[in-house]
């Protein structure tokens, strides 16, 4: 378990430094204000690990910014669960999965949230689906973690202040390592 935390660690402390998807903050800032603002929402240990993570595929797929700039969906939440699961539980890995869903859910069931999205958000929304029909609002709330993907959306919206000062990777680390599932 000890080498997902390594490898986790040096992927945010070496490898997000470049901006992202179009926003004015590199994937790392991204990341740690996203854990950051959880933080400071009194958020469990495992929804402020969500946080820091949830943008992980984005990390593990070397063709993100290459695809979205094609206008491809290459499902980072996906990718990113995938790669958690292996040492993280639902907790962890579902809100991480659900936040693009969590998106398409508000801007089907909150007035003025679309209006709310950075312009790199309204065009990943476009690859992603768009707001979500009644069906797939109703099912989205059948998930136990709905609510946890829901307030990590909220924070993924605002996380993207390129002034903006947070405590370290290794402070948040701490999160994660508190959040993996027992061997």
């Amino acid at each position: 378990m000890t080498d997902i935390v390594e490898r986790i660690s040096h992927m945010l402390t070496e490898g997000g430094t470049d901006l992202y998807g179009g926003e004015a903050v590199t994937q790392t800032q991204h990341a740690l204000q996203c854990a950051a603002l959880a933080e400071a929402a009194g958020a469990s240990p495992a929804l402020i690990a969500a946080s820091l993570l949830h943008d992980i595929g984005h990390f593990l797929d070397p063709e993100f910014e290459a695809a979205l700039a094609a206008d491809r969906d290459l499902e980072h939440e996906t990718v990113g669960e995938a790669f958690l699961e292996t040492a993280f539980g639902a907790d962890v890995t579902r809100p991480v999965k659900m936040h693009v869903a969590a998106k398409r859910y508000l801007c089907a069931t909150k007035d003025g949230y679309h209006a709310g999205l950075s312009e790199a958000s309204k065009h990943s929304l476009a690859l992603q689906g768009g707001p979500m029909t009644p069906d797939e609002v109703a099912a989205f709330e059948t998930d136990p973690h709905y609510r946890d993907a829901i307030r990590l959306r909220v924070w993924d919206d605002r996380a993207k202040d390129p002034e903006a000062e947070t405590p370290d990777v290794a402070h948040f680390m701490t999160f994660v390592t508190r959040s993996l599932r027992a061997a």
